[in-house]
């Protein structure tokens, strides 16, 4: 029901082997037509991000993702952690609604 959500969800599975792992599909905050696939949050917990400076873990998604960004997903808000960092956070911030297009 939902191809690219899952399409994402499957590789940061296969890639990462999260402790923690939440896709949200956040495309109805934006100016974009009904049941759009284009904007996602993720919050990515994994053993491979200890470590790692946030740039570098970016990178690593961003690569990871690369098919899907050439494609359907515009924009990804990431939120990643080490096992230990989410022990002490597990929270995110919010996401902020669109003021492009036509909605500001």
């Amino acid at each position: 029901m939902n191809p690219v959500q899952n399409s994402i969800e499957a590789t940061l599975n296969e890639v990462f082997a999260p402790a923690y792992l939440a896709v949200v599909n956040e495309s109805h905050m934006h100016s974009v037509p009904p049941n759009s696939e284009t904007h996602f949050k993720v919050t990515l917990v994994s053993e491979a991000l200890a470590g790692k400076r946030q740039v570098q873990r970016h990178q690593l998604v961003y690569g990871a993702l690369a098919e899907q960004l050439k494609g359907p997903v515009h924009a990804l808000a990431l939120h990643t952690f080490s096992p230990d960092e989410w022990a002490r956070e597990q929270q995110v911030p919010d996401s902020p609604h669109c003021l492009g297009g036509g909605k500001h």
